[in-house]
């Protein structure tokens, strides 16, 4: 009952408060740049995206962390959903920065991940630090592509992807070191066309 309510509060947490970051944003050392309304445009677009995955990130590692048995796994995804949060912060910093707004849709795309969590969840821990690999592997080549994306002059939205994309890594690497299994190609290109889907729509609504 007790991981019930947690993952109650995390959801709420996620789509109606302000997500608080225990490290300060990487956008926070560069100075304001001049950006022309299609350069703000496209960047806003970008990390509406990217403020997504991360809607997206604290449904799949709550979910996981609910469907788990083993208290150190949940641990591991408890401890990656509370550094996400900090990738949630400064996604939400730099569209208000860019004056725009988060997706209209977080709520259906947080229960989307969720649910997928909770499915890898069951379908047990290695299944589960499997689909954490891929994901964020995916994420960290979708941050990349987002580098060659953004306006140029747009140094704050570049150093938060910058910062992002070295942390997806990374959380990839720590679900690997775990035990995860290794998922089947089809699995992979399922995931990539879902992310396909949310990433088009999501730059727009």
């Amino acid at each position: 009952m007790d991981s019930l309510f947690i993952a109650a509060d995390s959801a709420l947490r996620t789509l109606f408060a302000a997500p608080l970051a225990a490290q300060p944003s990487p956008a926070a050392a560069h100075a304001h740049a001049h950006l022309t309304d299609s350069e703000r445009r496209k960047a806003a677009g970008l990390m509406r995206v990217n403020h997504v995955g991360e809607v997206c990130a604290q449904a799949l590692y709550t979910a996981q962390a609910l469907a788990t048995r083993n208290a150190a796994l949940r641990s591991h995804f408890t401890h990656a959903c509370k550094e996400e949060t900090d990738h949630l912060a400064w996604t939400a910093q730099r569209l208000e920065a860019l004056e725009s707004r988060p997706s209209l849709l977080n709520p259906l795309w947080y229960a989307g991940a969720f649910g997928l969590g909770l499915l890898a969840g069951r379908l047990g821990d290695a299944v589960s630090l499997g689909f954490v690999v891929e994901t964020e592997r995916q994420v960290g080549a979708h941050l990349q592509s987002h580098l060659a994306l953004l306006p140029e002059g747009d140094h704050a939205s570049r150093a938060v992807v910058s910062q992002m994309q070295v942390d997806e890594v990374r959380h990839a690497d720590n679900a690997a070191a775990a035990g995860a299994a290794d998922l089947p190609q089809a699995v992979k290109a399922l995931m990539r066309a879902a992310a396909k889907v949310m990433t088009t729509v999501a730059e727009r609504v």
